[in-house]
């Protein structure tokens, strides 16, 4: 069943002035409960949300599908070294104290889960609940050379078709099932068409700059601290796509091992990272929430 749910166009100023955008999904009927802050990959957006948040809002909480800056509806940065997961953190904050929002369960794909990390770290009582989407306090160096081989690169694209095909050909190993109707639908979420009729990435290319200043090395930094912090004090749960190659099964397992009292959950048949509409994604997530005020 696919549901539709309107969402309210949400503005909020991070600390350094960037006018930043949400997608802010209202609770269903039924006692108030904390609110969700979803937050997207690195080269993504808030429409990777739209399929979930209207079952999460329908669920009774309120639903914040972010654009992190440079990506989407929100500003690009004028230094590009401010597109890093301490800085994002710091922008979700300013959402939460010009939304009123004290404490959040944090949704958090990919990029979305190391901000999630960072910004416990930074104020701890912020968050309820933590859902980490296919990341962890490492990644596997294969997952990473792949994305950091489109991340910011350019690309000519002359119709949606093409649009299709470069999602595809991006993203083809993660979704294997996909149709051609999935990619289509894939393209409008990545790319966006100027008013002039020109489609091009959503997104702003120099959000590669700090990855490429920093170094290899410091592609795969030890946030081990901060993961043990928030799995042993929040409750967390693990979504893993079966055929992952940021998260590997390894690393996974790790995970597991250091904190016992995590949930988990695997998508068969997907790789990095699962759009969180996948059947076995969303009774894990809901299963989770149920217990989580």
């Amino acid at each position: 069943m696919t549901l539709v749910a309107a969402y309210v166009e949400r503005r909020w100023k991070s600390p350094d002035g960037l006018d930043l955008f949400a997608r802010d999904y209202a609770p269903g009927p039924g006692v108030a409960r904390p609110p969700i802050i979803a937050i997207h990959g690195l080269t993504r957006n808030s429409a990777d949300f739209g399929a979930l948040a209207p079952f999460l809002a329908q669920s009774g909480r309120r639903v914040l599908a972010v654009d992190v800056r440079g990506r989407g509806l929100s500003d690009r940065a004028s230094d590009p070294m401010t597109y890093r997961p301490d800085v994002y953190a710091k922008d979700m904050l300013a959402l939460m104290d010009q939304a009123a929002i004290d404490r959040a369960v944090f949704v958090g794909t990919s990029m979305g889960g190391l901000i999630t990390m960072a910004l416990t770290a930074l104020k701890p009582r912020a968050v309820v609940a933590a859902i980490l989407n296919d990341i962890g306090p490492e990644v596997a160096p294969d997952g990473l050379a792949r994305i950091a081989s489109y991340s910011g690169q350019p690309v000519e694209i002359g119709s949606w078709a093409d649009a299709a095909a470069y999602a595809k050909r991006i993203n083809g190993v993660a979704f294997p099932h996909y149709s051609d109707a999935d990619w289509d639908g894939f393209a409008r979420r990545i790319f966006r068409q100027q008013p002039d009729g020109e489609i091009g990435l959503d997104y702003d290319p120099d959000i590669s700059v700090p990855i490429r200043a920093a170094g290899a090395k410091a592609l795969v930094p030890n946030l081990w601290p901060m993961f043990r912090r928030l799995a042993k004090t929040k409750p967390t749960l693990l979504v893993r796509g079966g055929e992952s190659d940021l998260l590997s099964l390894a690393i996974a397992e790790k995970m597991k091992k250091a904190a016992p009292a995590m949930a988990y959950v695997e998508v068969p048949g997907v790789g990095h990272a699962p759009m969180l509409d996948e059947a076995e994604a969303k009774a894990a997530i809901f299963e989770f929430l149920a217990d989580v005020d």
